[in-house]
């Protein structure tokens, strides 16, 4: 069965290298590598034409101005040729035997009585020489993503199941995979994890890390989000209010903030989170401090 990886790029053509490489290196050899070239201006094009020229297996999409890592994805899906898709973002890599392993799962034989929306793992967590595997649950319900995105950024599923929940969110400026996450497993059922670490996330320092978002940007994510779902529960609004202010972005809890939490009422569980947080940012002010 063939199996499509999309990865959108720009103006990352050292990177682009390694990351292409681990696609077009896997054990499974039913792929194709969809790369969208996101109106870059480093010779990203150049590289991409003549790889696609000397392999098969390799679709190239020029974009001559940028449109967004959402629409790029969503270009290189709509190409895809594949029945099964998953994703690649051009700074991280696949072990050589992900989706090979994926692929395995998804076809063996499950519980029809127990749906599945889509796979993921355990990811490696680099950073220089430095390095750490995360620990996610077996399962994942489209409820516990609203506390906390534990799948990560990259799932493997359906291509139709990715195009009946209505792709990524092109509007979105932030959480454009958490938000995609939410409606394919509201729509098709859980998530399952295959506990193997086959996918590495850089997590060197770059200018471009989603870090440097302005907070005013993942707000509006947040609220754009819950007005896909108005029947969220409370709880549930609050869980994705606070993961605006996680550890991943930053973030100081201001006094319209918390105006907008307690709008939401007391739960003891995303109350608890609340206080982490703010301990969290006290703490932070205190050594900066001495």
């Amino acid at each position: 069965m063939l199996v499509s990886v999309y990865m959108p790029t720009r103006n990352r053509v050292g990177l682009l290298r390694r990351a292409m490489e681990s696609v077009l290196k896997q054990t499974y050899t039913s792929i194709e590598l969809i790369v969208v070239n996101d109106g870059s201006s480093d010779g990203t094009r150049a590289y991409l034409d003549a790889l696609q020229a000397s392999d098969e297996r390799i679709k190239a999409i020029h974009n001559e101005i940028s449109v967004g890592a959402s629409r790029a994805r969503n270009q290189a899906i709509m190409a895809a040729s594949g029945e099964l898709v998953t994703g690649l973002d051009d700074d991280d890599y696949f072990h050589p035997r992900r989706v090979e392993t994926l692929a395995a799962h998804w076809l063996s034989p499950r519980d029809p009585n127990q749906p599945v929306s889509c796979l993921f793992t355990q990811d490696v967590l680099a950073n220089g020489a430095r390095t750490s595997v995360t620990s996610k649950p077996r399962t994942v319900n489209a409820d516990d993503l609203f506390f906390y995105n534990v799948i990560g950024n990259q799932v493997f599923t359906r291509r139709e199941y990715l195009i009946q929940a209505g792709l990524y969110d092109e509007k979105l400026p932030a959480w454009q995979d958490l938000d995609v996450f939410i409606r394919i497993l509201k729509k098709f059922g859980p998530a399952m994890l295959v506990d193997a670490a086959l996918y590495t996330l850089s997590l060197e320092p770059r200018a471009d890390r989603i870090s440097m978002i302005a907070k005013s940007k993942i707000l509006s994510s947040y609220y754009r989000i819950c007005e896909k779902h108005t029947q969220l529960p409370p709880i549930m609004r609050q869980g994705l209010f606070l993961q605006v202010f996680g550890r991943l972005y930053g973030f100081s809890l201001g006094y319209l903030d918390m105006l907008e939490f307690f709008r939401h009422g007391v739960h003891p569980r995303t109350l608890k989170s609340l206080t982490r947080i703010f301990m969290r940012q006290v703490s932070g002010f205190h050594g900066l401090s001495r």
